[in-house]
Parts: C-alpha cells; structure tokens; sequence
C-alpha cells in the first residue's frame, strides 16, 4: 500500500471521534468540519507521518484538533469583547436528519452519539480554557496529563478548569429523557396544540419554567415561562408551514418547511415529559445551507 494511501486510511479512522471532539468544543459542524481538515492536512505535511513513527495516532490527531478548536475558541471570545454589536451572537449550529431518512451511516453514527443543543448553550457560555477542559475529561474521559500540555497549564490547574466548568454547567444543561418515542410523542402533543390554538394543552407539555431560544440571524431573542412560549408557539403556527418529525442532536426534534423550502428547525430537550427547553432557528443562511442538504428547498 502506498504511503499517502495508508496514511489516509488511518486518518480516516479516527475522523468520527475528531468530529465530535472539534463539534462539542465549536458547536458549529462547518467549524468542526474545518478544524478536522486542518488535522489532516497538517498530519499529511508531518515529518513524522509514516508508519510506525507516531505511537499513538488518535491521541496525537486529538491534541492538534484540540489546539485548533482551542485558538478558534480564544479568536471568537477576543471578537465578541471587541464587538459593540452583541446580535452577532449565534445558538450552536444543530445536527439535523429527517425521520426516517437512513442518510450516510457515518451521519447517522455522528447523530446518535451527538451532545444536546441545550448542552452546547451552556458551554457556549464557558472561557476556552474551561470548555476544553471540561470537554475533553468530561466527555472524552481524557486524563487531566493529557490535557494540561494542550492549555499550557499544570495538571492541578487543568484539574481546577474542569471543575470550575463542571460547577457551572450542573443545574443549567437538563438531561433529556432517554426514551426517543416518549420525547416524539411530547413535541407531537406540542405541535398539535399549537396547530390547533389550543393554549390550555400547549401548557399541559411545558415545563412552567420552560426557556425559549430563538436564532432569527441577526441575535437570540429568549422567552421564559409556559404561558408566555405557548403564546409564542400559536402566534407562529401558520396552515402553510408543514411540520416534519426530525432528530436534532440525537433528539426528538422538527422542521418545518414552507412552499416546500426549509423555513425553521426546533430542537426541543424533553425531562420527565414536558419540554424545559426549545431552540429555533429560522436564520436564512442556516436554513439555506440546511435546506440543501436535507433536499428541502
């Protein structure tokens, strides 16, 4: 086997798990997309990539992506302190297929074991430094010696990032129910209400306390309370806008489609059989891009 041939083939191993290191750390696919091809192209260009000269490719592939996603973490938190314009701010960009659509099974595999949008929100809100941390040990059970080279730290102080960030994220992020047809049946029950103007059963699925997080494009507008999301979920709701069951990281989700062209994408987060949280988005470039890809335009 050729040398460019093997490498590849190695290379393409370990995609999936880089995926999902660059995505929980960016919360953008295209991000995370990038920060991948940026491994390879870099592990392609290594003096060292030939077989046998690096010990323990995963790991070194996750430290270079690691790195990567770190700088452009430390770039986007240096652009919102020097921008006046907070509407920049943007919801983590979801992962999306259509119920029912078999798709690319590596797509599939990537959905399945993807982290929750409402989780993504909460480590949106962590420093850098805090978010690697956390993601790495937390999520990817990455020994704190592995992790403190990348963030220039000592090992006790990398210990301490990811305990602040776990402190911050425990109580904000809800753990979804794990049953997949009780979260479909609940945002079923939600959109038929809503469909139907019925206030009192809108209610009925929302947690009182519910939060709703809307990403038009130019900011996040944000709602609290069942009534006030109920209010907002019928004033919506239009005949012409079709509603598709869909899973949106790994969870019972929608998106709804008007004239036949994607319109919006709702990611819901379902605890005990009401919904406690909902993100939307309805931002043209994403439904664009998203509409593409899903054959929705």
């Amino acid at each position: 086997m050729a040398h460019e041939d093997w490498l590849t083939d190695r290379f393409e191993e370990h995609r999936r798990h880089l995926f999902g290191v660059a995505y929980r750390m960016l919360g953008s696919t295209a991000e995370a997309e990038d920060a991948v091809q940026e491994a390879w192209l870099r592990l392609s260009r290594s003096d060292d990539a030939a077989p046998g000269d690096i010990d323990n490719l995963g790991g070194w592939l996750t430290t270079v992506v690691s790195r990567i996603s770190l700088n452009v973490l430390r770039a986007r938190a240096t652009h919102r302190e020097d921008s006046l314009d907070e509407r920049l701010e943007r919801l983590p960009e979801p992962v999306v297929t259509l119920e029912g659509d078999a798709g690319d099974p590596v797509d599939q595999a990537l959905l399945a074991d993807s982290v929750g949008i409402a989780l993504l929100v909460v480590l949106d809100q962590l420093s850098p430094a805090e978010r690697l941390a956390f993601v790495l040990h937390d999520l990817f059970a990455l020994p704190f010696d592995e992790i403190a080279p990348i963030l220039g730290k000592s090992r006790d102080a990398t210990r301490q990032l990811a305990s602040r960030a776990r402190r911050r994220v425990q109580g904000r992020a809800p753990s979804p129910d794990a049953d997949l047809t009780r979260q479909r049946a609940v945002v079923d029950a939600f959109f038929a209400a809503a469909r139907d103007g019925d206030l009192q059963r809108l209610v009925a699925v929302l947690h009182p306390d519910v939060v709703l997080h809307a990403d038009m494009g130019s900011g996040i507008t944000g709602h609290r309370g069942a009534e006030k999301v109920a209010g907002n979920a019928i004033m919506y709701a239009h005949p012409d806008r079709i509603v598709h069951p869909a899973y949106v990281n790994g969870a019972a989700g929608a998106v709804t489609t008007l004239h036949g062209a994607l319109f919006s994408i709702m990611a819901f987060t379902v605890v005990d059989g009401r919904i406690v949280e909902i993100e939307a988005y309805a931002a043209p470039d994403l439904t664009a891009r998203l509409g593409a890809e899903l054959g929705l335009v």
